[in-house]
């Protein structure tokens, strides 16, 4: 009885459900704005590409 009392209570598997729960809706962010993501990603290059040529 006191083994499945404790069994009951240990919350260790708690935090692992939440860092799986948290992946899997920043992995959905990431595929509903994968096109707006890119976007910026391109066009912070971009800048960084012209300013370094401004540089030379």
């Amino acid at each position: 009885m006191g083994e499945l009392k404790r069994f009951f209570q240990e919350e260790d598997g708690a935090g692992v459900v939440e860092v799986v729960l948290v992946i899997v809706v920043i992995i959905g962010l990431v595929v509903i704005f994968q096109t707006k993501i890119k976007k910026i990603v391109n066009d912070i290059f971009t800048t960084i590409t012209t300013k370094v040529k401004k540089v030379k």
